[in-house]
C-alpha cells in the first residue's frame, strides 16, 4: 500500500556532548553524519517496512558550526521510491541554548535499498504525494535515478 512520506517521518534529537567533538569542542561531521543516517534509515524503515541499507549520500555541506552543547535535530522523510530504493531527504537544525536561536547546519540526501529476508533487493510501497514540495521533490529523485541507471 503506497504512503504519504510525513507517514514515515523521523526525528531524532542529541544535545552534543565532548565525547562528539575535537579538543577545540568543534563537533566531528562524522558524529553528524552517523547522525543523520540513523534518522534517515528510521524513515525508510518505516517506509518499507523491511530493512534498508544505506547506498548513497549526495553531497554534505555544513554551513553553520557545531559545537558542545548545542541541540542538534535531524529531520527526515522519504521525497522518491525506485522499485527497491528509496530516497530520504535529511535536514540537520543545530540550536544554540545560551542565545535561543536555530539554524539549519546541513542536508543531504540518502539513498537507501530494502533487502528481503535473504538480504536481495526488495519491491516496496510507492509514494502518496500531497502538495507542491513533495511533487517537486520526488521530480529531482525521478531525475537522479534516471541519470544513475543510464550512467551505471
Amino acid at each position: 500500500m503506497n504512503k504519504n512520506p510525513n507517514e514515515s517521518k523521523s526525528v531524532l534529537a542529541q544535545v552534543m556532548l565532548p565525547s562528539h567533538a575535537n579538543p577545540s569542542g568543534n563537533v566531528h561531521g562524522g558524529e553528524i553524519m552517523k547522525m543523520m543516517d540513523a534518522c534517515g534509515s528510521v524513515a525508510a524503515t518505516r517506509h518499507a517496512k523491511k530493512n534498508v541499507v544505506t547506498v548513497r549520500v549526495d553531497e554534505l555541506v555544513f554551513y553553520t558550526p557545531i559545537s558542545v552543547g548545542h541541540l542538534v535535530t535531524c529531520t527526515s522523510k522519504p521525497i522518491f521510491v525506485g522499485r527497491s530504493s528509496i530516497e530520504v531527504k535529511v535536514e540537520v537544525k543545530v540550536e544554540d541554548f545560551m542565545i535561543g536561536e536555530e539554524k539549519v547546519a546541513l542536508k543531504a540526501i540518502f539513498t537507501y535499498v530494502a533487502l528481503d529476508d535473504h538480504g536481495k533487493p526488495s519491491a516496496i510501497p510507492g509514494l502518496v504525494l500531497t502538495d507542491e514540495s513533495e511533487k517537486k521533490d520526488y521530480e529531482l529523485g525521478l531525475a537522479r535515478y534516471r541519470d544513475r541507471k543510464k550512467n551505471q
